[in-house]
C-alpha cells in the first residue's frame, strides 16, 4: 500500500540556498539529498542536509529549511522544529514555509484518532438530518410548510428569510428541484404537522421560535435583546449544536470573545467531527488573544477537512507569527549552530505548541503495524508546560495551573509520536521528550472518570415519547380514519388522497376552510406528504398496515367487474366502436377515478330506464385515454369491448352498480352455417351499398366520428359478439335507442343480421320515396 510519504515524494519543497558556493558545501551531496527526497527517502534527505550544515562556519537559511521539511516527511517533528528554529533564528519564517508542517500536524491529528462516522463526511460535514429537521436549515421544523411536490420545509426558510445563511427563495423545492413557488396566498403552515411537532418536542419548538426571533434582532442590530433570545433558546435546549453555534457567533459579534469561546468549545464538545465549530473556536480565542489555543483549533480544522485551503493559510500564518514572536523576546544568538554536539550546544526542545489542546475527537490511538510502545506518548491530563530552559523552548505554553476553557490535553504527544513508524523510520524515545508519558489504559480510564464535566449528549435526532402518541391525532377529518395517501391543500390542511379529490368534484373548496382550491384542482397536484407519510410508517406502523389492507380490499372488490359493475347511464355503445364521454358529473368524475385506479379501466354503458334507472343490456366499454380540465370536468376516449346482460341493479357512493354476466353469440354448424354465410355476405353488399348512396356531407360526418365501414370477416363467427361492421352500422342506422337496444341483446347472430336487413330495406325505400 502506497504511504503518505511515498505519495508526496515528489512533491517535495526545494528553499534556494543563501550561499550554495559557500565553503563547506558539497553540491553532490546536496544533489544525493534531493535524489533520497524524490525516492522517499527522508531520513537520508535530512541526514546529508545535517551533515552539511555541520561543517558550515555560518547556518544556511535554505539548508535549514529543506532539512526541516525532510524531518517532518521523515516523521521527526521535534528535531524538525529544531532546523525551523535554526531559520527563523536568521530570518522571519514566511506562512509559506511552514505549509509543510502545518499539514504534517494535521494529518498526525487524523491518523491518531479514529475516522469519523459516515454521517460527519457529507459535503457539508454535517449528520444526516432527523426526521423533523428542516432541510434548509437543518434546524427543527418551525411552522412547516409543505410544497406542492409533497416536501416540508420551514416557513420562513421557503420564504427566503432564513437569516444568517438561508437558502430560502429560489423558487425551486431544495429536496427534488421541482417547482416550489408560493401559491397566491403565500406559503401556509400545515396544521396537522405544526400541531404534531408542537406537541411532541415542545420545549424544543420553543427553542426555535426563540432563537428565530434572536435572528430577526440580530439583523436589526438589537444585540443586547438578540443574546437574551438566544440564552432563554438554550435554557431550553442545551444540547442543540447549531443553537450553540449561531449564540458563540453572536458573541463574536458582540466582540465578547471569552464567552463566544465557550459556546464554541461546548459546540466542540457536541459536534467533535465538525470542521465549522472548531473554526468559529479557533476566531473566538484568536480574537480573545489566546493564539496557541487558536492554532490547536485550525490544526483540528485541516485534520478533519484537508482541503480547507482558507484556514491552513491562517494556520501557517499564525504559526509564522509565533516563531516571530519567540525570536523576538529571546534574541537567540546567530552564532548557536543546532546540529553542533557537545556541551556547548543548547538541544531545542519539542515545544508544547499551544500548551493545551481541548476537546481532540475522543478515540483509541492507533498503532501502525511495526511501531514500537516507545514511539507513541499518551497526552496526560492537566500536564504543566515543560520548563523554559533558555532558548529551547519555542512555543512556551499559555496556560498556567488551569487551561482558560478547562481540563483538556496536550498536543506533545502528538507532534512527538507522528506516523511514520510502519515506514521503519527512527522515532525519539520517550526519555528524549522532557515532559512526556507513556500511555496506559489505566491513565485514560482514570481521566475519564475523574472528569467534572461530561459532554452533554448531542441532539442527533427527534424521538417521539410514547406516552405523547395518539392515532386521532392523525386522522382524516372527512372520513375519520388513519390518514391513507395523505396530501396537503395550499391553505395547510391534510387529507386523505382518495377523500380531498372526492370532495374537489363536488366544489373546489377546501372542505374544512372553504379557501378556493380552483388552481390546485387545474394543476392536481396531489402528491402525498412525504414527512407525514413516514411519521405514519415510523410510529404507527400497524395502525396504518390496517389501513392499508382496508384500502386494498375496497379497491379489490371495485376491480370485480362481474359482482359490482360501475354503470354509466347515458347512452347507447357497442363493441369494437369508439365512445366518447363528456364527465362533469361528480358521481361519474368519482367513477371513472376508481376504474382507472383499480387498474380495469372499464366500466358498462347502458341507457336510461324509468322503472329500474337502467336498462337489462348494455356494452363494456374500455378507457383509452383521459383528458381533464382545470376545472376538474373531463374527455374521456373510451371504445367498446363485450355486451353484457344486468342481472341486479345497485348503487355505490353515487353512481348506479349492477351485478352482469356477459353476452355471447351461439354457434352454428353444417347447414346452418352455410346459410347463415350467405345471409352474412347479402346484408353486407347491402350495407356497403346503402352507406355509398349517401350524400357527401353526411357521408363524411359519419366517417369522422365512426371511421370507415370495417371490413367483412371471412369467419363471422369468429368473435363472441359477433362481425364487427354489423356494430358499425348499427350505431350509424338512424334507429331510436330502444330499437338498438333490442338488436345489442340478440345472442343469434342470425337473428341480428335479419333484423339489420329489414332496417336497410326500411332506409333504403323510404330513401327511393
Amino acid at each position: 500500500m502506497e504511504t503518505d510519504t511515498q505519495r508526496h515524494a515528489g512533491s517535495f519543497p526545494r528553499h534556494a540556498l543563501s550561499n550554495p558556493a559557500a565553503a563547506g558545501l558539497c553540491p553532490e551531496m546536496l544533489e544525493v539529498a534531493e535524489e533520497a527526497s524524490r525516492a522517499g527517502n527522508f531520513e537520508l534527505a535530512a541526514d546529508i542536509y545535517g551533515s552539511q550544515l555541520a561543517e558550515l562556519q555560518q547556518p544556511d537559511r535554505g539548508l535549514c529549511l529543506r532539512r526541516a521539511d525532510a524531518l517532518v516527511r521523515a516523521g521527526r517533528l521535534p528535531d524538525a522544529l529544531d532546523s525551523y528554529c535554526a531559520a527563523a533564528r536568521l530570518h522571519a519564517l514566511r506562512p509559506e514555509e511552514l505549509a509543510l508542517l502545518v499539514e504534517s500536524i494535521a494529518r498526525t491529528l487524523r491518523h491518531k484518532e479514529p475516522p469519523p462516522p459516515p454521517a460527519a463526511c457529507a459535503e457539508d460535514e454535517a449528520p444526516a438530518l432527523d426526521l423533523f429537521s428542516c432541510r434548509m436549515c437543518a434546524a427543527l421544523l418551525s411552522e412547516p410548510a409543505t410544497l406542492r411536490c409533497g416536501h416540508t420545509f420551514c416557513k420562513r426558510c421557503l420564504e427566503g428569510d432564513e437569516g444568517r445563511g438561508g437558502a430560502g427563495g429560489c423558487g425551486r423545492c431544495a429536496e427534488c428541484a421541482q417547482e416550489g413557488r408560493a401559491p397566491p396566498g403565500g406559503f401556509r403552515v400545515n396544521v396537522v404537522l405544526s400541531a404534531l411537532l408542537e406537541k411532541w418536542f415542545e420545549a424544543e419548538s420553543r427553542a426555535r421560535r426563540f432563537c428565530m426571533e434572536g435572528e430577526r434582532m440580530w439583523r436589526k442590530r438589537e444585540l443586547p435583546a438578540a443574546l437574551d433570545k438566544f440564552n432563554r433558546a438554550a435554557e431550553l435546549a442545551p444540547s442543540d449544536c447549531r443553537l450553540i453555534t449561531q449564540r458563540a457567533e453572536l458573541l463574536i459579534d458582540m466582540q465578547n470573545y471569552s464567552q463566544a469561546a465557550k459556546d464554541a468549545d461546548g459546540a466542540c464538545r457536541l459536534r467533535p467531527h465538525l470542521p465549522q465549530v472548531h473554526y468559529l473556536k479557533a476566531t473566538a480565542l484568536s480574537k480573545a488573544g489566546h493564539n496557541e489555543e487558536a492554532l490547536q483549533e485550525y490544526f483540528l480544522c485541516v485534520a478533519l477537512k484537508p482541503d480547507w485551503t482558507a484556514v491552513k493559510t491562517e494556520a501557517q500564518k499564525m504559526l509564522s507569527e509565533m516563531f516571530s514572536s519567540l525570536f523576538e523576546r529571546d534574541a537567540l544568538p546567530t552564532s548557536l549552530h543546532p546540529h553542533q554536539s557537545g556541551p556547548s550546544a543548547t538541544r531545542l526542545k519539542p515545544p508544547l505548541l499551544l500548551g493545551s489542546v481541548q476537546h481532540v475527537p475522543h478515540g483509541a490511538e492507533r498503532q501502525e503495524a511495526g511501531t514500537s510502545k516507545d514511539s507513541v506518548f499518551s497526552a496526560t491530563k492537566n500536564a504543566p508546560p515543560s520548563p523554559r530552559e533558555g532558548p529551547a523552548q519555542l512555543l512556551p505554553s499559555l496556560s498556567k495551573g488551569e487551561p482558560p476553557l478547562g481540563e483538556g490535553k496536550t498536543l506533545v504527544s502528538v507532534l512527538s509520536s507522528a506516523p511514520g513508524s510502519a515506514l521503519g523510520l527512527k522515532r525519539k524515545s520517550p526519555g528524549d521528550v522532557p515532559g512526556f508519558a507513556p500511555p496506559t489504559k489505566l491513565l485514560r480510564h482514570q481521566e475519564g472518570a475523574s472528569s467534572s464535566q461530561s459532554p452533554p449528549t448531542p441532539v442527533g435526532s427527534w424521538v417521539v415519547p410514547p406516552e405523547l402518541l395518539d392515532s386521532a391525532d392523525m386522522e382524516c377529518s372527512l372520513c375519520m380514519r388513519l390518514f391513507y395517501e395523505p396530501v396537503a391543500t395550499p391553505c395547510g390542511h391534510t387529507f386523505c388522497l382518495k377523500c380531498l379529490e372526492r370532495c374537489l368534484d363536488h366544489t373546489p373548496s377546501c372542505p374544512l376552510c372553504k379557501e378556493n382550491l380552483s388552481e390546485y384542482l387545474a394543476t392536481r397536484g396531489y402528491n402525498k406528504t412525504l414527512l407525514m407519510e413516514e411519521v405514519l410508517l415510523r410510529y404507527l406502523s400497524d395502525e396504518l398496515a390496517e389501513r392499508k389492507k382496508i384500502h386494498e380490499e375496497e379497491m379489490k372488490e371495485l376491480s370485480n367487474l362481474n359482482q359490482e359493475v360501475p354503470i354509466f347511464v347515458c347512452t347507447m355503445a357497442f363493441p369494437t366502436i369508439p365512445c366518447p364521454l363528456h364527465v362533469f358529473e361528480p358521481r361519474y368524475r368519482l367513477m371513472i377515478r376508481r376504474s382507472m385506479e383499480t387498474g380495469t379501466k372499464q366500466f358498462g354503458m347502458c341507457i336510461a330506464d324509468e322503472l329500474k334507472g337502467f336498462a337489462d343490456f348494455g356494452c363494456m366499454l374500455q378507457v383509452r385515454d383521459v383528458k381533464f380540465f382545470p376545472d376538474g370536468r373531463s374527455v374521456v376516449d373510451t371504445i367498446g369491448v363485450a355486451r353484457f346482460k344486468v342481472l341486479s341493479h345497485g348503487q355505490r357512493d353515487g353512481y348506479n352498480t349492477a351485478k352482469i354476466e356477459y353476452l355471447e353469440d351461439r354457434k352454428v354448424e353444417g347447414e346452418e352455417l352455410v346459410e347463415l354465410l350467405k345471409l352474412h355476405d347479402s346484408v353486407y353488399e347491402r350495407a356497403t351499398a346503402w352507406f355509398t348512396s349517401l350524400k357527401d356531407n353526411m357521408r363524411n360526418q359519419i366517417l369522422s366520428h365512426f371511421g370507415d365501414l370495417p371490413n367483412k370477416d371471412p369467419d363471422p363467427q369468429s368473435s363472441s359478439s359477433g362481425p364487427a361492421w354489423c356494430w358499425w352500422l348499427l350505431a350509424v342506422l338512424p334507429l331510436e335507442n330502444r330499437a338498438q337496444l333490442s338488436i345489442l341483446a340478440m345472442t343469434s347472430l342470425k337473428d341480428r343480421l335479419l333484423s339489420i336487413r329489414r332496417v336497410l330495406v326500411y332506409v333504403t325505400r323510404k330513401r327511393a320515396r
